[in-house]
This record gives structure tokens, C-alpha cells and sequence, in this order.
């Protein structure tokens, strides 16, 4: 019902208007419908919907990256957790929230880091050696654990490292092949 009041609504408008219109004024509503219903439903919806409002006007909002992000399967975050964390205590010492926002940072959103995913790695590695940890004050006061890289960590990291790199250079030459 909402997406078909928002249909009816953009019929109205002019092109002019159309033409400003933001996928950012509508996401939220959308998401709040999307949210509680089943995903078939949803997808279901959606299609209908678009296929309805294309043929009375072009309709500018994205229909798949409403309900489906791109996502990296767990599998591969979890396996690369190690090596990140060590790659980014290698350049000095840092604490769980700063480094979830540089991995996201540096993945450009795609690696989307929890506190409950990453602090586990964070205790494994520090049990295992390859890290350690103190308690500092942050600029406003409040307590934080920094961690940072112990001399066995940089060995694992070089490791991983080799590892990764053998991966990512079976996977280059694979995909160089079906090219040539």
C-alpha cells in the first residue's frame, strides 16, 4: 500500500519535479516496510511494483539494492579476520572500534565488522600470543582496551601474508586464462 501511494504521488509530478526527486527521501519508509516482511513478499512486491510504474513513467530508484546488499560470505570474513587485524596492528597500536571503522573504511563499506565478531578474534589472538593489550584513557576519558602487535603476530602476519598472496596469485592466473 505505502509503494502504491508513492507511485500514484510520482504520476502527479512533473517531469521537473521527477527529475529531483531522491532515492534518499524514500529509502527509509522503504526499509521500514521492507523490514518486517518476508523476502519472496518483498521481492515479489518489488517487481510488481516496477514493472507496473515503468510502463506509466521511467522509475529512478534501484529495486535490488532496497532489499539485497552485496555481501562477502562469512566464510571469507571469517578467514581473513587474522590477517587484517594483524596487517593493521602492524602500523601501531589500536582498540575494536577503530579497527572495525578502518576495515570498513578500507573496504569501502563492503566489510562490515561487529563488536561480537571482532572482539572473539581479538581474545584468541591475544590468548595465542600474537597480540597484546593494555587499558588507556581516550581523549574523553573513557576507558579503552589498545592492542597491538607482539613479535610472534608479526611472524603470523608474514604468514599470512604468503599465504593470501599464494591464493590471490592462483586466483589471477586462473582468471587470466579464461581471458586468453
Amino acid at each position: 500500500m505505502f509503494m502504491q501511494g508513492i507511485l500514484t504521488q510520482r504520476r502527479k509530478e512533473t517531469k521537473a519535479q521527477r527529475s529531483s526527486f531522491s532515492v534518499a527521501g524514500v529509502s527509509a519508509p522503504l526499509r521500514l516496510l521492507v523490514k518486517n516482511q518476508p523476502a519472496g513478499a518483498v521481492k515479489n512486491f518489488f517487481n510488481s511494483a516496477a514493472a507496473v510504474a515503468t510502463e506509466a513513467f521511467p522509475l529512478d530508484i534501484h529495486i535490488n539494492s532496497m532489499y539485497r546488499a552485496p555481501m562477502i560470505r562469512k566464510e571469507l570474513v571469517a578467514a581473513s579476520a587474522e590477517p587484517l587485524v594483524l596487517s593493521l596492528l602492524a602500523k601501531g597500536e589500536s582498540y575494536g572500534y577503530a579497527i572495525i571503522q578502518e576495515v570498513k573504511a578500507r573496504s569501502e563499506g563492503k566489510l562490515n565488522w561487529t563488536d561480537g565478531m571482532l572482539y572473539p578474534v581479538l581474545h584468541r589472538m591475544e590468548h595465542r600470543g600474537l597480540i597484546k593489550s593494555r587499558w588507556g584513557e581516550s581523549e574523553t576519558g573513557r576507558k579503552r582496551k589498545y592492542y597491538s602487535l607482539k613479535k610472534d603476530g608479526k611472524l603470523a602476519m608474514q604468514k599470512h601474508h604468503e599465504h593470501w598472496t599464494l591464493v590471490h596469485d592462483v586466483l589471477s592466473g586462473l582468471k587470466k586464462e579464461q581471458y586468453v
